[in-house]
């Protein structure tokens, strides 16, 4: 008997579109949203629209069909060349005849293809404009809560047209075989074998979210006198590689650095080869909880209950200082520095290293 008076028959489910317009973690984390579609329907052929640069994350999980993107760079080409584009993406999407879009986000795109699509069914999170709220069928309560994971916020949607999750919520993320070759060989060439090395991503594109330099020196010393090797990624960025630099400059340990030299692909598969993952609230922090390394996360400014790294062994790292945390700022009062952060002992994180090794 359907609980929800409105509920979507999954066995009526053709064609699935759900869409998640959003940075790379938050893609990462509507993973379970299709593997728990697919299971509620399995005759059903989901597929996602996301933005280009994060598609990526989602290539190769099992549950997805198809993957539509949109290029962030098509407003810089032109209204020619962009109208191009936006009109192939939605006569490829028009021709899949989807019977529900899952919109995750508060992203207006996501009214106005349901109201240029017409599925039968629709969801997305409440909002209180009234042209987005008659653009759906279904409205679920918000896209996200602090005092609940993302991946049960993102689920949210699926159990308010009467599909409930299953047990298994897990992040899946498929590095596929070029990756697990690349790195392979980037291991054996630098002597590095399964589960003899920590993986320290330090940076992030908000490097208000950052540790400071000296510390991440200081703790990958502290590794490196319990006989533990330390491989450093970063992104290509050229800020979160000078931030890099600067570790990489005071670090006394042997280390490889990676840095700007992996797709996220990549990452992944060298983080699943890691005996632990070190680093702060990233897409990178999401990839190695994905792929089940044990992971010590440091929180600032952003919230650990809402973010944090998901059903992997963890540890959380974050002041007890600062009652003003989360706050969700870009820095304290906005000044791109986080106290919350920057004054974190190393012996609280080595300590949580420990705990995991």
């Amino acid at each position: 008997m359907a609980l929800i008076a409105d509920a979507v028959p999954a066995a009526d489910l053709r064609r699935v579109l759900v869409t998640k317009l959003r940075h790379h973690g938050d893609v990462l984390l509507a993973a379970p949203v299709f593997s728990t579609l697919q299971s509620a329907a399995p005759q059903c052929e989901i597929d996602a629209l996301v933005y280009a640069d994060t598609a990526i994350l989602l290539e190769g999980h099992p549950a997805i069909a198809r993957i539509h993107t949109i290029d962030r760079d098509w407003k810089r080409q032109g209204p020619a060349r962009q109208a191009a584009a936006e009109w192939a993406l939605l006569s490829a999407l028009r021709s899949r005849r989807y019977d529900l879009v899952v919109h995750l986000s508060e992203h207006k795109r996501g009214a106005w293809l349901v109201r240029l699509l017409r599925p039968r069914w629709s969801v997305a999170p409440r909002q209180e404009a009234s042209w987005w709220r008659k653009s759906f069928s279904h409205l679920y309560p918000r896209v996200s809560h602090p005092q609940r994971h993302t991946v049960e916020s993102n689920l949210d949607a699926l159990r308010r047209i009467g599909i409930q999750p299953g047990e298994d919520r897990r992040v899946q993320l498929v590095p596929g075989a070029a990756a697990e070759q690349r790195v392979a060989e980037l291991l054996a060439a630098n002597g590095l074998g399964e589960r003899a090395f920590v993986h320290i991503h330090p940076t992030s594109r908000w490097l208000f979210k950052c540790w400071p330099a000296a510390r991440v020196a200081q703790l990958a010393d502290a590794l490196g006198e319990r006989g533990l090797r330390v491989v450093f990624t970063a992104a290509p960025d050229a800020r979160e590689k000078a931030m890099l630099g600067e570790i990489t400059a005071a670090t006394r340990a042997p280390f490889v650095d990676l840095s700007g030299q992996l797709n996220l692909k990549e990452l992944a598969a060298l983080t699943a080869r890691a005996r632990l993952f070190v680093g702060v609230d990233s897409a990178p922090m999401h990839i190695a909880a994905a792929m089940g390394t044990p992971s010590v996360a440091l929180f600032g400014p952003s919230g650990e209950i809402e973010w944090g790294p998901w059903r992997t062994a963890h540890r959380i790292v974050v002041s007890d200082a600062h009652p003003c945390r989360p706050c969700g700022l870009d820095g304290c009062g906005g000044g791109k520095v986080s106290e919350c952060l920057t004054t974190l002992p190393v012996a609280r994180v080595l300590a949580a290293c420990d705990e995991l090794l």
